[in-house]
């Protein structure tokens, strides 16, 4: 049976962990390898790995650092950045990532996404969309290359697009609430929701588990995903890497 999955999220910056805030350059935060090393510790669902340097520098994934962080994992693995052809992608899962992310490249070449899902099936194709909520028009722009290119696509477009193409499942990450944990824009929970029946995962402002419950309640099964509330504690923001889950989840 189908649950929720409470998955932290780790960003790779100049080969360390960093986290970021609306986009923005943010703090580093450690080494990716510990992080893996804790969070395996702690019983991850699921551990989602993204290289934000790759598509902006049009550079390939660091193959070498991906063999190192499935050797270290016990945990299912997602991994995006800079992945440009279904052949990197069958390579990543053959390193031991159970998932591959695309972004930017599912906007500059969607027939990507039907050609990852030939070569590793539909179950490892992950559409990632970043979003901005329209100050000026109703509804969410979307944004690629570390939100820095608008696209023409709205985001319901984008996401029939790829599950029409063969993706498994869609990320939406909130911009707006990137690294603030200030609680999940549910509202852009529900748009997703209503628009495809794909597993989705949500990320952006998650600092607590009511967060996490509340998003879980307002949207049924979904992947809960966090970056600050896993790695910051208390008003400082001190680095302190931690995982937990809402109460009340079964498992």
């Amino acid at each position: 049976m189908l649950r929720s999955r409470i998955i932290p999220c780790l960003l790779i910056h100049d080969g360390g962990l960093n986290k970021t805030e609306k986009f923005k350059p943010g703090k580093y935060v450690g080494d990716p390898l510990n992080a893996v090393k804790i969070f395996n510790e702690k019983q991850v669902d699921e551990l989602m790995v993204i290289d934000i340097d790759a598509a902006v520098k049009g550079r390939a994934p660091a193959f070498d650092v991906l063999r190192n962080i499935a050797v270290e994992s016990r945990m299912p693995l997602c991994y995006g950045g800079g992945v440009t052809t279904a052949d990197q992608a069958a390579k990543i899962i053959s390193l031991g990532f159970e998932k591959v992310s695309i972004s930017s490249a599912a906007f500059q070449r969607p027939e990507l996404i039907r050609q990852m899902a030939v070569a590793v099936g539909s179950q490892s194709v992950v559409v990632t969309i970043d979003v901005k909520k329209n100050a000026v028009l109703s509804g969410y722009t979307v944004y690629t290359h570390n939100a820095q290119k608008k696209q023409k696509m709205s985001l319901v477009d984008a996401m029939h697009q790829a599950t029409e193409l063969g993706a498994g499942e869609i990320v939406i990450n909130s911009i707006d609430r990137d690294g603030t944990m200030t609680g999940y824009d549910l509202e852009l929970a529900k748009l997703a929701r209503a628009a495809v029946d794909l597993p989705l995962t949500f990320v952006g402002g998650a600092g607590s588990t009511d967060d996490m419950q509340k998003l879980i309640d307002t949207v049924g099964v979904v992947g809960a995903a966090a970056g600050s509330m896993f790695v910051f504690k208390g008003p400082y923001r001190a680095v302190l890497i931690s995982y937990s889950r809402p109460g009340n989840l079964e498992y």
